[in-house]
């Protein structure tokens, strides 16, 4: 009698996605909203501060620029960190360092050691900012990354108008360290979440670390960096500026001929040769640069033309946040409608018609018309810069998620240097030359060139209401030009886009093969424990 055929045991269906992942996306968020919004709270203390701590002009400067040099220059080496090492473990880690510094800054009594807290919080900020996005790959199923990835860079971007706001609170109600205390018990909340809540991800075949690699890549993007923020102010043929630039650029040339002849490297060029990743990383440059226009003229607009006060200039810059909520909501079912290229471009030209319509602003206007253009700039920012991130993102497999977001946020802070050099330097040379100082004395006249700031405190100081009223259109005046200028720029950027752009983008996670990334991207945490 033949002996029945044993049925085989039936194959286990796939695990479904995480339950938690949305609450795990929430952790990630506000760990980048911590990062994101530190990059623009120091501009409403950094009087504050100057003042207690005695601090120069120049050591102002780096208490600003260790950040962003430091966190530019080693966004690159800790996208392939957290590829090979874990990015739950770099996302955590990275979060650590950020309190410990902030901790130290918050305890500061001298310039150096501010700048060497804020050096070390520029780092920490390197290593979250890539890993936030490149944890999505691993945490949600394809048709859900848009989404969450919009979800994630509308945290990125609040940050901006949040940070003068939460800095203007806390000086009202605190000491000037209490900028850096708020940091604290959020990353202790960041780390918690993230250590429940997410799974730990890497890629296996991900290359070791290349030192000489890692050495010219974060030298040359600090040095360019550097080149880039001194330039203005010691002028672009000083020779510590002229030989940190050339020097970046032997480095950074010399990276790319080093990553053309390796089989994974850390610069990884072939990235870009998808051209939605390539464009869509170009777009979010591009908006990063113009953006800094707006960012570097209103502080002081609102509160040496208007009379705000820190925090008053906090509140005034909520109408971006208007617009970027808004944006939020309405990326993703444009994005279905019409296509990533045509929000991009949308979002593109509706930032150029705010700045545009800035560049309009005469001294006499008040608030009201810079509530209008702030709102279209916020819903401009947030469509260009939402859609962007998260259509370059989606063109990556999960294993190169931490090199590919570790670029274009490398790409975005040197579009951001950029923009404060060129836009700083167009600034101080167009209100010096609006500036009224014939009846001064050569030394207040100095002095009043200097800023709006200076010349308003030589206006107090001499009762001369004729040089205020002077230094606030000029400044008005070197804002619009400023205004102008990026405007412009965002709206060739918009044609740009639309021109060069595909209109429909390759999925990575779809079009990976399923077998080759089960052997590239592995989860060391089951889904189910993420403990």
């Amino acid at each position: 009698m033949p002996t029945p055929a044993v049925p085989a045991p039936p194959t286990p269906a796939p695990p479904g996605p995480d339950p938690r992942r949305w609450l795990a996306l929430v952790a990630v968020a506000l760990s980048v909203l911590v990062i994101s919004f530190d990059m623009t709270i120091l501009n409403v203390a950094l009087p504050t501060l100057a003042s207690q701590l005695q601090a120069t002009t120049g050591q102002q400067q780096w208490i600003v620029d260790s950040y962003t040099v430091v966190f530019a220059a080693a966004m690159l080496p800790a996208g392939l960190l957290g590829d090979r090492f874990g990015r739950r473990r770099t996302l955590t880690v990275g979060l650590a360092l950020f309190g410990l510094a902030s901790a130290v800054g918050m305890l500061a009594d001298s310039p150096g050691t501010l700048v060497a807290a804020r050096a070390a919080m520029g780092l920490a900020g390197a290593l979250v900012m890539p890993m936030s996005l490149a944890v999505i790959p691993g945490l949600f199923p394809a048709g859900e990354q848009r989404r969450a990835t919009a979800i994630l860079s509308a945290a990125i971007a609040a940050g901006t108008p949040l940070g003068p706001l939460i800095g203007g609170f806390l000086l009202q109600h605190f000491w000037w360290g209490a900028i850096f205390m708020i940091n604290v018990p959020l990353t202790v909340i960041g780390i918690v979440a993230c250590v429940l809540l997410l799974p730990e991800t890497r890629n296996p075949d991900a290359p070791r670390i290349d030192v000489l690699a890692t050495v010219l890549g974060a030298g040359g993007l600090a040095a360019l960096t550097y080149g880039i923020i001194e330039g203005p102010e010691r002028g672009w043929a000083d020779p510590l500026v002229l030989g940190m630039i050339g020097g970046s650029l032997v480095a950074l040339t010399a990276l790319v001929l080093r990553s053309r002849h390796q089989r994974a490297p850390m610069l990884d060029l072939t990235l870009l040769a998808d051209p939605t990743f390539r464009w869509a990383a170009v777009a979010a440059t591009l908006v990063s640069l113009v953006l800094f226009g707006a960012f570097f003229v209103l502080p002081l607009y609102f509160q040496s033309v208007l009379g705000a006060d820190a925090f008053g200039t906090g509140l005034r810059l909520m109408p971006m946040m208007l617009g970027l909520m808004v944006a939020a909501k309405l990326s993703e079912g444009l994005v279905a409608r019409i296509g990533p290229r045509a929000v991009i471009s949308l979002g593109l030209t509706s930032l150029a018609a705010a700045l545009l319509l800035g560049s309009r602003t005469s001294v006499s206007d008040g608030y009201g018309p810079a509530a209008v253009w702030l709102t279209l700039l916020g819903l401009g920012m947030g469509l260009s810069l939402i859609t962007a991130q998260a259509s370059a993102l989606l063109t990556l497999p999960p294993a190169r998620a931490g090199v590919g977001a570790g670029l274009m946020q490398t790409l975005r802070q040197v579009g951001g240097a950029i923009g404060v050099a060129v836009f700083g330097s167009l600034l101080a040379g167009s209100y010096r030359g609006a500036l009224d100082v014939a009846a001064l004395p050569a030394g207040a006249a100095h002095r009043a060139e200097q800023s709006v700031v200076a010349a308003d405190a030589v206006a107090a100081a001499s009762g001369d209401q004729a040089l205020a009223a002077s230094a606030h259109a000029a400044y008005v005046h070197g804002m619009t030009v400023v205004l102008l200028v990026s405007g412009v720029i965002a709206l060739l950027s918009a044609v740009l886009v639309a021109l060069r752009m595909p209109a429909a983008e390759a999925r990575g996670a779809e079009a990976a093969d399923p077998a080759a990334e089960t052997a590239t991207e592995t989860a060391t945490v089951p889904a189910a424990d993420h403990g």
